[in-house]
Formats: C-alpha cells, structure tokens, sequence
C-alpha cells in the first residue's frame, strides 16, 4: 500500500510538472499581443498609398508607417501579414493576427465581432462614374439598364446592397477591376471611398468622372481582439499622442498633399 501510494505521489508530481510546463508554453489567445515582444499587424497591401508595396515587394504606405510607430511606441517589433480584406477579421478572432490597420471603417456590424479603437481618419463613400453618364446621385444608378461596381467586403458593397437592388451590382475581388467596368463602360458607377475616387479620376480624366460629396460618412480605426482592453487602451494611447506630435499632419503631407490640397479648393473636408 505504501509502495502504491508512493507510485501515486510520483506520478501526481509528473503531471502536475507537465501541466505547469504545458501552461508556461500556452498562450490565452486575449493576452497574447499584451505579453510577447512583436506585434503582428493584418493589412491588405492592395490600397496605396495606406497599405502597398514597394518596387522590392517591401510593405510600405500610411498604414505600414503608423504601425511602425506603435510598435516604437509600445516598444514591440511589428510584423506585417499581407491578408485578403475578407480575411482580416477572421484572422484577428483566431489569433493569427494581433491588429487590423488596414483603413477598415469601423461599422457596427464588424464591431460585433472584434472592438475598435477611436478613429483616426475620417472619410466617406462616394461614386466615381463613367464619363458620359448623366447621374449626379447613387439613386441615378439604381435604374433600369445601369450597374454599380462594388468592391467585395467593403462598405460600398454593404451600403449597395441595402440600396440598390441586386441585379444591378457587379461585385468584384478588386478595386482595379471595379475601375476598369466603369472605365470600359461596363459600369455607370463605383462606389468607394472620396480619397480612392479622386485617384483613379485624375487617373483616368478622359474616360472617368468623380462625385466627391460622400453619401455616408465613416471613420477608419485600428481593429483589436475582443476582450484585450489593455491593447486597445495602448493603441488609443498611442493615437492621442501621434496626433499631438504631428504625427498624422506628416503622413498626410508625405503621402497625400495633392488630394489635401484639391479637397480643400473644392470645399471638401478631408482630414485624418
């Protein structure tokens, strides 16, 4: 009896020793991004100039700038995983991922699933149209013989899909190629964001025209694991203080002065 109790102690210590180990290694998906020495930031790299890639295959851009200056901040290495904008959230729930900065609006519908940071760029949805069409609103399009091109998973998709009906939307993986149907005719429209517009209007002058004046408002804000307060108070943190210091007025004259200066002649608001 006493050898089986001694057989007993030591295999109760073994496991107790394997379980402590075992915890040591494991990692509460919530706690990670507060406890570890790098920060991984999901962003698409399909949206310069906030998330793109340099002539070497480098992430560069707005996005990719203000991460680097929260993980300085935080004093955390940043990693950058090029994700599909439809994969983002997913990824962020499961852990592959610590943060979204990649110009994701902050809507109550995505706010069920992760939390948000305070915004920091303001902006809105509006219509790049083709050359010859007469429409001046969104509801110019939702008739008989007209199409709206509508980029997947974005809010221009969510916002047509409440407001035009859906034989007349063409719902495509990518933002180029929603401004070649409106290029080629083959779209009246595409909604997107004012900044994205602008571009692909002066872009493409001859064959494109631009509605400026958005039709809804949004805001842009960092995307956190629900249940990590300590990671969104830092990153809101963060914000306050890149804003007093200058932080966004330097990525906007770096990265967006032409579309700063043409919003404000055309008495547009545009500001981060």
């Amino acid at each position: 009896m006493k050898n089986s109790l001694c057989a007993f102690a030591i295999a109760f210590g073994v496991l107790s020793c394997a379980f402590a180990a075992f915890a040591m290694t494991t990692t509460n998906p919530i706690r990670a991004a507060d406890t570890k020495d790098t920060l991984t930031v999901g962003m698409e790299l399909k949206y310069p100039p906030f998330e793109m890639t340099d002539e070497k295959g480098n992430p560069t851009g707005i996005s990719v700038d203000m991460a680097n200056a929260l993980g300085k901040f935080l004093g955390k290495k940043i990693v950058i995983q090029n994700t599909p904008l439809d994969g983002l959230i997913p990824s962020l729930k499961s852990g592959k991922i610590d943060l979204i900065i990649s110009s994701m609006t902050s809507t109550p519908e995505r706010a069920q699933s992760i939390d948000f940071s305070n915004p920091y760029l303001k902006t809105g949805l509006c219509l790049l149209l083709r050359k010859k069409s007469n429409a001046q609103t969104l509801s110019d399009l939702n008739v008989a013989g007209r199409f709206v091109a509508v980029k997947q998973g974005t809010t221009g998709q969510l916002y047509a899909t409440r407001n035009i009906k859906q034989e007349r939307l063409l719902v495509l993986d990518d933002e180029a190629a929603c401004v070649l149907e409106v290029i080629q005719g083959k779209a009246d429209g595409f909604i997107y964001d004012q900044m994205s517009v602008y571009k692909h209007w002066k872009r493409h002058p001859d064959t494109t025209r631009a509605i400026l004046k958005p039709f809804q408002e949004e805001s842009w804000a960092v995307g956190i694991r629900k249940g990590n307060k300590e990671l969104l108070d830092n990153v809101n943190a963060f914000l306050k203080d890149f804003r007093a210091k200058g932080g966004f007025d330097e990525l906007g004259e770096k990265y967006l002065k032409e579309q700063k200066d043409a919003f404000k002649q055309l008495e547009i608001p545009f500001y981060f």
